[in-house]
């Protein structure tokens, strides 16, 4: 059977005694129905993990005990950055945890020029502990113990303006003449800029160039926000990451 992988944004020690409520509690219970004595594994997202135990459980309520701690790590070698255009509903939360599962460093959700997704206000701040949520989450099903983090959504303009010279910096677009298999390997980390639903307009794809991205194509098909994503950075792990 499988070892269930929390996540505590807490700092752990072996002996610690960790009280959960709420919702947390409700999920090692009724969700993965773990009784008094069952094995866990827990992380902070700083790195390694520890063993743990469920010692007690209420209504609404569990006691864990950490155990061990282990600094197992599965972290890739080639650090990427994910600046994704926000696509709608699901496709949004797809595309995040599947990065997460291959290995991406942080995830920046940007607004575009055809950007549908209205975030204002008090709706920006749920929909970013969202997307961290769901990184949370990912990090627990993949076993990751560094946990990616979601950046503060911005505008395309602003977060070019943030990109550092070092690294490889590449735009999806779809009718670029150049392909992952030409590129050089990078010299430090790999930035990923991609569009939402409609893509990029002509004008973001020239700003991006002039901030030093090269354009890149994958294939001759016109992919999906979502399929875009997922197969750039899973070819990126192949060529000079950990999909060995």
């Amino acid at each position: 059977m499988r070892i269930p992988r929390i996540y505590q944004s807490i700092s752990l020690s072996r002996g610690q005694l960790i009280e959960l409520d709420g919702q947390a509690a409700v999920h090692l219970t009724r969700v993965l129905r773990l009784r008094v004595g069952d094995a866990l594994c827990l992380f902070n997202g700083q790195g390694g993990e520890f063993t743990a135990r469920l010692v007690a459980v209420g209504r609404r309520t569990a006691s864990i005990e950490v155990g061990m701690f282990s600094s197992r790590e599965v972290e890739s070698g080639l650090q990427l950055v994910l600046a994704q255009g926000v696509s709608r509903g699901e496709r949004m939360d797809y595309t995040v945890q599947k990065a997460v599962e291959l290995g991406v460093s942080c995830i920046v959700p940007l607004e575009t020029a055809r950007t549908t997704v209205n975030l204002d206000g008090e709706r920006r701040a749920k929909r970013l502990a969202h997307w961290q949520g769901v990184v949370n989450a990912a990090c627990e099903q993949s076993g990751r113990n560094r946990v990616p983090r979601v950046a503060a959504m911005q505008g395309l303009d602003e977060w070019l303006a943030t990109v550092g010279p070092a690294g490889l910096k590449l735009v999806l677009h779809h009718r670029a003449d150049k392909s992952l298999a030409g590129l050089s390997p990078p010299e430090g980390p790999v930035s990923l800029l991609i569009g939402p639903e409609g893509g990029l307009s002509e004008a973001e794809i020239d700003a991006a160039i002039d901030s030093g991205f090269q354009p890149l194509r994958l294939g001759p098909r016109v992919l999906r926000t979502e399929t875009a994503a997922l197969s750039a950075l899973s070819v990126l792990q192949w060529l000079w990451g950990d999909f060995v």
